[in-house]
């Protein structure tokens, strides 16, 4: 229990409207001071999806450049872990493309699944493309998995020498309608799965929607890390709104403090994930 927490942000998504949670963050500007308060919360890390002022998701350079600017003139302490995920759609090319800006981390994205009633596209040859990109930019990737069989397939691509940083931090995105859900047991699977395969990985878990709360208080507890934001979940409780997304960075660190579990500080956020 006395590992260090850290605590992930995703802040927007390229999902959520601002119809279904109107104290979405958009622009730059709204961005980094969501950043700011989140960190000064207990987040250490921000999960960077960025959008048009109109609210349609980007993956445009600029866009990611400017909003990467303002988040470290505004929280220089704060690691940015930008998507490489984009929206559902969005060309391969167009998602690898903002690397080239040398955030802390990206997401590197293991497997294709159906994604409510449209289908996420990852094939292997591009797995492995982008995996080449991580290692000429030298990004570290955040592996995101959605169903233990992913785990099978980074740890193939890790002995290949496919993927080469150590440690491997891998995510769970656990609730996608078309994915494993956030049942605990699934969690407790997930994790022993991901420990008999890359026994050096460390790990943390996004729960979508209703499952935000329930896969946090695992990973508490199991020694993983937590993502929390409005981009898996814009309610705090069951038909109430989030009142904003530091809203749901507070509730785990005053969680993660009544079990003693202390918040990872930024110089042990970047030991734990090998930076």
């Amino acid at each position: 229990m006395n590992h260090p927490l850290i605590i992930t942000t995703a802040l927007t998504g390229a999902e959520t409207t601002r119809e279904a949670q109107p104290n979405l963050p958009i622009t730059p500007d709204e961005q980094a001071a969501c950043a700011k308060a989140c960190f000064e919360a207990g987040s250490q890390v921000l999960h960077l999806h960025v959008r048009e002022d109109d609210g349609s998701p980007s993956q445009r350079l600029e866009r990611f450049e400017e909003t990467i600017l303002k988040v470290r003139k505004a929280v220089p302490e704060m690691l940015i872990q930008i998507s490489t995920g984009g929206a559902v759609g969005v060309s391969f090319e167009d998602r690898m493309a903002p690397l080239q800006l040398k955030p802390d981390m990206a997401t590197l994205n293991a497997g294709t699944l159906n994604f409510g009633d449209e289908v996420f596209i990852n094939s292997p040859t591009d797995i492995i493309r982008l995996s080449e990109y991580f290692k000429e930019t030298g990004v570290a990737p955040e592996i995101e998995v959605y169903e233990s069989g992913m785990i099978d397939v980074i740890a193939k691509l890790a002995k290949k020498g496919i993927i080469t940083h150590s440690p491997l931090h891998l995510q769970f995105v656990l609730g996608v309608p078309g994915g494993m859900s956030g049942k605990p047991k699934n969690v407790l699977y997930m994790a022993e799965h991901l420990k008999q395969e890359i026994p050096t990985a460390t790990w943390g878990v996004a729960g979508i929607g209703r499952w935000q709360l329930p896969c946090a208080m695992m990973a508490m507890t199991m020694g993983g890390h937590i993502r929390v934001g409005f981009e898996d979940n814009v309610f705090y409780h069951k038909r109430v709104l989030a009142e904003s997304n530091e809203q749901l960075v507070a509730r785990i660190a005053r969680i993660a403090k009544e079990v003693g579990r202390p918040l990872a500080t930024p110089a042990q956020t970047r030991e734990i994930l090998g930076l």
